[in-house]
């Protein structure tokens, strides 16, 4: 169920406050153990790139989830949005057109 009252969490934030602090791991380290560059890490942890499938199985390899876990994350985050952005553009006209077909 997605929230009404605020945005979903990003995958990136939860890896960083729900991983990587508390696991008191630097995205340098985490990059080192799963493979992934840098750069990956971090545009992920600052929301500049959404979870793809291969990021979710790097990882769960190191973290101990599920890819599964990553990539409902990042569905609930792009169903919100994509909600959002498609109640604000309302077109009562083109309604009223496939109504009268």
């Amino acid at each position: 169920m997605l929230p009404n009252n605020r945005p979903p969490t990003h995958p990136g934030e939860a890896l960083l406050e729900d991983f990587l602090k508390p696991l008191d791991m630097t995205q340098l380290q985490l990059a080192a153990k799963t493979g992934m560059p840098i750069q990956r890490i971090n545009t992920l942890i600052n929301g500049k790139r959404g979870m793809t499938a291969e990021t979710a199985i790097l990882l769960s390899g190191v973290l101990g989830t599920e890819p599964d876990f990553w990539m409902a994350l990042q569905a609930q985050f792009d169903l919100w949005h994509a909600e959002k952005s498609l109640a604000s553009r309302k077109k009562p006209a083109r309604r009223r057109q496939l109504a009268d077909a």
